[in-house]
């Protein structure tokens, strides 16, 4: 046996929420570190994030426990720094479903009741006295669940808040370098060389690069399932609302921002949009304008919503939809970090895959989500 040796050196490809916080612990953990993107922070997925904290509708596996971890670490971080306030929420979730023989609100509030996940079961006139901002007429005779205990981040301020720490520990930050390609001499990753023409060598790589991940791990003979879709995050212009809770209803998904504007998503206008084969994508202006009404609906007062403006690319989801997280197997020295609840894992998955990296020692909490289970 060949004895682990801590590495000095380590690259993050991709400086998304995975891929900052993992690069701020292993500063921390006195690593030389080297994040390196063909963008600026942030200009992926974690950009265009509906950004809910919660485990809503999990049974007690593994993946609940994991993400109840990360939001633990989301309250640790807002009893630290007061100064995220603007951008770190816990005012809760609001959750209901189609008035059909498909609804299953009440099942799902005694599958969280049962494992101790924070829940009220509201009629629609109980709501009000919870959580404000929701017109009541919108949320079927079944009811809604509030979950107190959720919340939303604004992934580009936590971003910028951990970066500037990372770079204050002699962390380098290398953007617009172009697709970063991984460097394997003797079945080990050694470093990545990227399309400028820049090489860098390092002990360990962590590949941290969204929707991405599939097609570059394949490029390494690494296959994983994928199930990506394409996502679409309308941001309203300003609007006075006293929501605080997010929303999650049947025709539209709803937060507010820091700048007192609001976010919105939903299963059917993501399928609306059309991808082409350049990599480019068409959004009509009817789905743009659907899911203001459907948001608006869902208000108290029923505001108007205006646009401000739109995000839309890859939503990163492994085929099975649970994460894939540390260490590829086949390859020494490489690491993943791909899953579609990266808001919510972002920072305990950061700790983690850091810790995992500089002990060589498996963390139990992330066994159930090695790409070797494919």
């Amino acid at each position: 046996m060949t004895a682990f040796a801590k590495p000095r050196h380590v690259v993050v490809v991709g400086p998304g929420i995975f891929g900052v916080a993992s690069a701020l612990q292993l500063a921390r953990l006195g690593v030389e570190v080297t994040v390196v993107n063909d963008g600026a922070p942030a200009n992926g997925a974690s950009g265009r994030s509906l950004s809910w904290l919660n485990s809503a509708r999990r049974a007690d596996t593994t993946y609940h426990r994991l993400r109840l971890a990360g939001i633990d670490r989301y309250r640790t971080l807002a009893a630290t720094r007061p100064d995220c306030a603007a951008w770190l929420r816990f005012d809760g979730g609001l959750t209901w479903d189609a008035d059909d023989a498909a609804n299953e609100i009440a099942s799902v509030w005694q599958l969280e009741d049962s494992i101790g996940y924070d829940a009220l079961l509201l009629a629609p006139h109980e709501v009000a006295a919870v959580t404000s901002g929701v017109d009541p007429a919108t949320i079927p005779t079944q009811g809604a669940i509030f979950n107190p205990g959720e919340g939303w981040v604004d992934l580009p301020s936590l971003i910028d808040l951990l970066l500037t720490e990372f770079r204050a520990r002699g962390g380098k930050l290398i953007q617009r370098a172009g697709r970063a390609q991984i460097r394997i001499e003797g079945g080990r990753a050694v470093g990545v060389t990227t399309t400028d023409g820049g090489a860098i060598a390092a002990d360990a790589v962590l590949l941290a690069v969204g929707p991405a991940t599939p097609a570059v791990l394949g490029e390494l003979d690494v296959h994983i399932p994928d199930a990506t879709p394409i996502s679409l995050l309308v941001k309203t212009k300003p609007v006075s609302t006293p929501l605080r809770a997010v929303l999650n209803t049947p025709r539209v998904a709803v937060r507010p921002t820091p700048d007192g504007a609001l976010v919105l998503d939903s299963a059917w206008s993501e399928e609306e949009v059309i991808a082409y084969e350049d990599g480019t994508y068409a959004v009509h202006g009817q789905t743009v304008q659907g899911l203001l009404q459907e948001a608006s609906a869902v208000l108290e007062g029923n505001p108007r919503l205006e646009l401000e403006g739109y995000g839309v690319g890859p939503k990163p989801i492994p085929g099975d939809g649970e994460p894939v997280l540390g260490a590829i197997s086949q390859i020494a020295g490489l690491h993943v970090a791909f899953s579609h609840s990266g808001a919510t894992l972002g920072l305990i998955v950061g700790e983690l895959l850091a810790r995992e990296i500089v002990s060589g020692n498996s963390h139990p909490l992330l066994d159930s989500f090695r790409a070797d289970r494919f």
